[in-house]
């Protein structure tokens, strides 16, 4: 992230690497957080993984406490701020709950998905935190804007779960010719040099997910896991069946689902639902799994802390490449 932006939003300036971890569906849990906090690096999660309703608090308390605790123990290498996930679409019947929460405790950093709110944002606003809005077109990016979010999330051709099919080249260029808040990219990113690759494009920081999936920390099916480390971008497929939105999932899940992944029922978007999680006896994301196509750069499950070493050490050694050339 530039100065001038650094400037403009301080929150940035602990990050140890221009990085987000992105909020993972059931996945991303306390412990995963806080590791990719304490590593340097924006963690999130999903209000909705902690259930009940009332697990939310619990949550937050937790995540304050310890990297407050870290934070005193540790000066001149603080954690990175973290990221809740609110979901805005009219079929999360817990929004008002959750975003009470994260008022009560001051999180630090709100990421919106499918739909913008202006009182959303201004109750964020209210205690000082951020609003990031993820989006897959100039268009939605431009509402999101107008409702009063800080930054915006590009999800690009190839990103994890709900995703777009826009060239994150495409995408970039056409937000930067307006937007010159926040902007995060979001799209097979799972190696320093892609990190390197997202800035290069006007990207301020990379959001990166899938390769979260395959740690220690992460709350996933071992065989999930595995499967991360086992596959490649030609084992993704791309459906809106699962939960009514278009994502990217691994082929092989969807086989094992007992679901022919050339032959899927037509799915109806007007029955989207993130209250249940899906629209098949199959869920998404404990029994179809998501992931992005950057998935061949992970060869191994590693503590949170190996990946973001090794995440540095290839974006510092590109940028050596890139200087030198």
């Amino acid at each position: 992230m530039s100065t001038a932006m650094s400037k403009r939003f301080p929150i940035f300036e602990r990050l140890r690497l221009p990085a987000v971890a992105s909020p993972l569906f059931i996945i991303s849990n306390p412990d995963l957080v806080i590791a990719q906090c304490k590593a340097g690096i924006v963690g999130s999660f999903p209000a909705l993984n902690a259930r009940p309703a009332e697990e939310l608090d619990r949550w937050l308390i937790r995540i304050n406490e310890e990297l407050d605790r870290h934070n005193q123990k540790n000066p001149d290498r603080p954690a990175a701020p973290y990221a809740v996930n609110q979901i805005v679409h009219r079929s999360n019947d817990r929004l008002e709950h959750d975003i009470e929460a994260c008022v009560r405790h001051r999180v630090p950093i709100v990421i919106t998905s499918l739909g913008a709110r202006t009182d959303l944002n201004d109750a964020v606003h209210s205690y000082g935190g951020i609003t990031l809005h993820d989006v897959i077109d100039n268009k939605f990016a431009r509402k999101a804007v107008e409702k009063g979010a800080d930054g915006l999330i590009a999800v690009a051709a190839g990103a994890g779960g709900h995703a777009g099919t826009t060239s994150p080249f495409a995408l970039i260029q056409e937000i930067r010719e307006w937007f010159d808040g926040p902007l995060l990219l979001s799209g097979s990113i799972a190696t320093g040099d892609a990190i390197l690759s997202a800035q290069a494009m006007g990207a301020d920081l990379a959001y990166i997910g899938s390769a979260f999936i395959a740690t220690n920390e992460a709350n996933a099916d071992q065989r999930y896991k595995q499967a991360i480390v086992d596959h490649a971008a030609s084992d993704i497929m791309y459906s809106s069946l699962f939960t009514g939105v278009h994502g990217n999932y691994l082929r092989p899940s969807v086989v094992a689902a007992g679901l022919d992944p050339d032959n899927l029922p037509m799915s109806d978007p007007s029955k989207m639902n993130f209250g249940s999680g899906g629209n098949t006896d199959a869920k998404a994301w404990k029994d179809i799994w998501g992931c992005g196509q950057g998935i061949g750069a992970v060869k191994g499950v590693v503590p949170v802390s190996e990946l973001v070493d090794r995440l540095e050490s290839e974006y510092l050694s590109a940028r050596t490449r890139l200087l030198a050339a």
